[in-house]
């Protein structure tokens, strides 16, 4: 059957919509992340170039080859490719203004207290989150966990090597107090001090999986990442997060989504920031 597929208007650097759309199963059946049909061209460059080095005729000999069993490893690897997302420190800073000025004062010295950053791609967030943490919350007690579906990028993020553009919000004096400028070879590249970088549990994670493992958290950061995901998707992983957030405990979302039309327990505080409604105070 997959002979019979028109790959006439399959160009050499883009696959043809109905190609594209193969690969749009296949990334939903194993992320659950859903590609729009305007994300063909940002396939097509990401893939283009691993097409050539199996030296297959195009995008349909690549789909046929990852969707293979033989091939498990080109598949990861071709998935991961497709999801990396570009991102920054501090991006959407007003997040991490009221992490400092609101959540950090308001949880006791004693208490530990548990922050997750649970769409971390290469890193910048969860040492943005952790530079405040080191600064502000010091000596109290916290641990930081911070997962990516994209295992590579958690490679990446535990590295903790960055170039000057990621770091262009990067206030200096966290700049000054936690990285480290690049030498020789480096130059033009800053590096996350080792005592943040070990203060960090990296790990890979997909978020269709069972949270309850994880533990309780007081907030959760999911930013840029539940855009990709299909209605019933959304309110798969919100259900969960809510069983894993403690009471009160703080949601971070990116500006460009919205819990709007969702069954769920939290109450809007500022743009992309919810609270966990306790019981007592009802639910929507």
């Amino acid at each position: 059957m997959m002979q019979e597929i028109n790959t006439k208007n399959e160009s050499e650097s883009l696959p043809s919509e109905e190609v594209f759309y193969l690969f749009q199963k296949l990334v939903y059946k194993k992320l659950g992340i859903h590609l729009p049909l305007k994300k063909r061209t940002m396939l097509g460059h990401r893939l283009l170039k691993r097409v050539k080095c199996l030296n297959l005729d195009g995008f349909l000999d690549y789909y046929q080859y990852i969707d293979s069993r033989l091939n498990p490893i080109e598949l990861e690897f071709a998935l991961e490719l497709i999801t990396t997302n570009e991102t920054f420190f501090f991006r959407e800073e007003k997040h991490f203004a009221f992490l400092e000025k609101k959540i950090l004062p308001s949880i006791s010295q004693n208490k530990e207290l548990r922050i997750w950053s649970a769409a971390c791609s290469t890193g910048e967030e969860p040492y943005s989150i952790a530079m405040l943490l080191s600064r502000y919350r010091y000596p109290a007690p916290w641990s930081l966990m911070a997962s990516d579906v994209n295992n590579s990028v958690i490679k990446h993020a535990k590295k903790g090597i960055y170039i000057d553009e990621r770091t262009r919000l990067l206030p200096d004096k966290y700049r000054n107090l936690y990285c480290k400028k690049g030498i020789g070879e480096f130059d033009g590249y800053l590096r996350v001090n080792s005592q943040l970088r070990n203060n960090i549990n990296f790990f890979c994670f997909n978020l269709l999986n069972d949270m309850q493992h994880l533990g309780k958290f007081d907030v959760i950061f999911i930013r840029n990442v539940m855009i990709y995901f299909d209605d019933k998707t959304k309110q798969n992983i919100i259900n969960k997060i809510t069983n894993i957030l403690t009471p009160n405990g703080y949601l971070f979302i990116s500006h460009t989504e919205t819990l709007h039309g969702m069954t769920h327990s939290f109450e809007l505080i500022q743009p992309a920031i919810y609270q966990l409604k306790t019981k007592n105070k009802g639910q929507d």
